[in-house]
């Protein structure tokens, strides 16, 4: 396994947030209060994770914002209307989620601001995702359509008018509704759509432009590409995981590109999501029957079964790629004794500390980076004024030159 730690987390409409170390089976920690819907589960950067939550109560809307060390979350941020799928930007700063009457919200991260909102579906907001590279918000609808808009015009509070004026595509593309969009590659924006529709297709998001369409015999709820973007394994809603390939090394191989395989080893109810983590060398899978499976992917094959039949699962991420469990406030073998509002809060002084330090060292990175940025604007300000000035001087002995020789010439 890497030196950074991949992390498994699960919601549920009926339960806690559920933190696992995949490889070992241990369960880390369970974050309380959400009862969270389809796709409502997202990590935002380092520091949080959100949750959409739907009260059972008053059928109210609101995301909770949870920190690594703590099962309670320490912010509630309220929504006009009850939201479902979340999407957040790399660093954190931004969270977009998608309302069942069809609008987008644009909310700053902690304080939970809206700082913009638009109708984007005529129907609810089914998925949510964020490019590659960071620069679009892609959302999909169960009206069957994707919507296409630049993350700056959302969050930039200068910029207002009608949404029109800031969406760049809007099209149809399932007659169904969208349940998943795939980003491929970092910077080509293309996406891959899933649909109750039983296809899957490849779009340019720069026209709109359909690439190429997948069918298969069921549902599809999302798709998970392998490192490299050759390879695709899709979650099927009959439990079944297909793997399929997006391009091959040669033209003698294009015909594997229509071939669809099934994993061996099938889940007891619809899947809801799968990841491919540990640098494709394994899948996790959930399932609405509360089983969450890791996979070896060489071999297809089941190698570890996590969760029980009495939870269902709403949700699945992977937090990866930000540095070891420890950074995170989650330590495999803590005693999680500590019991704090049906949540599990992880025992020991040591990895608070550590939380806290890091949160600390990346303050102070974070002001030095500042100070680097404003020295050099305010060396690049020098330079441009001393260039100025040497253009005036050059200018000036020119001129001066010129009037020593014309009264050169002139005592001649």
């Amino acid at each position: 396994m890497s030196s950074s730690r991949e992390i498994v987390l699960t919601s549920s409409p009926d339960g806690p947030i559920t933190a696992y170390d995949i490889f070992s089976g241990t369960t880390l920690a369970r974050f309380s209060g959400s009862r969270s819907p389809r796709h409502g589960l997202v990590l935002a950067g380092k520091a949080y994770i959100a949750a959409s939550h739907i009260s059972s109560a008053t059928a109210s809307g609101s995301i909770h914002l949870y920190n690594w060390w703590s099962s309670t979350a320490f912010h509630h941020l309220p929504v006009p209307e009850p939201v479902a799928p979340l999407a957040a930007t790399p660093d954190g700063s931004f969270l977009f989620a998608g309302g069942v009457s069809g609008n987008v919200y644009a909310l700053s991260i902690p304080s939970g601001n809206i700082l913009k909102s638009f109708p984007a579906h005529t129907k609810p907001v089914s998925c949510l995702t964020i490019s590659n590279d960071g620069s679009l918000l892609i959302s999909g609808g169960d009206d069957g359509t994707i919507l296409v808009v630049p993350i700056f015009q959302l969050v930039d509070q200068t910029t207002d008018g009608n949404c029109s004026d800031f969406m760049l595509h809007s099209f149809v593309a399932h007659e169904g509704p969208v349940t998943a969009i795939t980003c491929i590659g970092f910077c080509h924006h293309i996406v891959i759509s899933c649909s109750t529709d039983c296809t899957c297709k490849l779009w340019s998001l720069l026209d709109g432009t359909n690439l190429r369409k997948i069918t298969f015999p069921c549902a599809i709820s999302r798709i998970a590409l392998d490192p490299t973007g050759t390879e695709f394994y899709a979650a099927g809603a009959d439990g079944s995981i297909y793997k399929g390939f997006l391009k091959v090394g040669s033209r003698k191989q294009v015909s594997r590109m229509l071939e669809l395989a099934i994993l061996a080893d099938k889940h007891g109810g619809a899947i809801i999501s799968v990841v491919v983590m540990n640098a494709g060398k394994n899948l996790v899978s959930a399932a609405e029957d509360g089983r969450v499976y890791l996979w070896e992917v060489e071999r297809g094959q089941v190698i570890m079964v996590l969760g029980n039949n009495m939870e269902s699962i709403s949700d699945l991420v992977v937090a990866s790629g930000i540095g070891d469990a420890r950074r995170q406030g989650v330590r495999v073998g803590d005693n999680m004794n500590k019991s704090v509002g049906g949540g599990i809060v992880l025992s020991g002084k040591e990895f608070t500390r550590s939380v806290k330090d890091t949160v600390e060292i990346e303050d102070v990175l974070s002001v030095a980076a500042k100070d680097r940025s404003k020295a050099i604007d305010m060396l690049e300000s020098a330079i441009g004024v001393y260039e100025r000035l040497l253009e005036l001087i050059l200018k000036e002995a020119r001129g001066g030159t010129s009037k020593n020789s014309h009264e050169d010439n002139g005592d001649m």
